[in-house]
């Protein structure tokens, strides 16, 4: 099904799969579409996550550790595409994992897991000829990460190809919670939209109720991962898996709730 925000901003959500494990993955899951999440950016598990800070490192490390698999991802995808029909559901990987499962085999597994999308962090416009190709062929829509090095013309090139939204990342560097946005995400988004009419999804370092709002001043949706990857880590630490799922719900639902909010959210370069 094509990926819709239901409200601006929208909210994309990021979750390790299998992190602590993958039910209570799945109850997190479902407690976040059920709170207002858009669409599910599900984290392939990776040994080598260079793009990401240490967060989201220890979840795949502890996800990893149980054993998660990208066939099991994939089993998760199509138990949430049973449970709730209409989000929207990304599988969020590093290459080298499908590279291993196969590409064909892992974009006909995908499709008939009922994925929208699939989001490949090292995979660039450049060199996707291949990879396109298959993902069209299974109608799977391609998500990029544009960024604001990105000269103009990779951001026409992502904008031509790309499907359902595009990624803009608000900081070159790696993934993890921030104090302020920094004027890049804006100007970045400025310059996307004069090659793409599809929704542009902020992400890098959106972590609470007041960066939400102040992407919904210029983007369409915002990406959460880092923030929620830790809530879960620091709620299981302290009061087991069990509550995990609620406290997320939480967490989501206060994004809303700007009220009293004063302390500038947007830095100038």
């Amino acid at each position: 099904m094509p990926i819709r925000f239901a409200s601006k901003p929208g909210l994309v959500v990021y979750l390790t799969a299998g992190d602590p494990d993958l039910n209570t993955t799945r109850d997190i899951a479902i407690a976040a579409i059920d709170a207002g999440a858009d669409v599910l950016e599900l984290g392939v598990p990776f040994s080598d996550p260079l793009a990401d800070g240490p967060v989201i490192q220890r979840a795949s490390e502890r996800a990893l550790k149980h054993g998660t698999k990208l066939r099991d991802v994939l089993a998760l995808a199509a138990e949430l595409r049973s449970a709730r029909p209409e989000a929207g559901i990304i599988i969020f990987s590093y290459f080298n994992p499908i590279l291993r499962f196969g590409l064909e085999r892992f974009c006909a597994a995908a499709e008939a897991a009922g994925v929208d999308g699939v989001l490949i962090t090292d995979m660039i416009v450049e060199e996707a000829g291949e990879y396109l190709a298959h993902l069209h062929q299974h109608h799977l829509a391609p998500v990029f990460l544009a960024a604001p090095t990105s000269p103009d013309e990779r951001l026409k090139r992502i904008a031509a190809v790309s499907q359902g939204f595009v990624y803009a990342i608000s900081r070159t560097g790696i993934t993890g919670t921030q104090q302020s946005l920094t004027a890049e995400a804006e100007d970045l988004v400025t310059r996307l939209r004069r090659y793409t009419d599809l929704p542009i999804a902020v992400g890098f370092g959106i972590s609470n109720a007041a960066h939400f709002a102040a992407v919904g001043e210029f983007a369409d949706a915002a990406v959460i991962g880092s923030a929620l990857v830790q809530n879960i880590e620091q709620t299981v630490a302290k009061s087991g898996p069990q509550e995990a799922p609620s406290s997320i719900a939480r967490f989501i639902e206060g994004l809303r709730y700007t009220e009293g909010l004063s302390t500038p959210v947007l830095q100038a370069r």
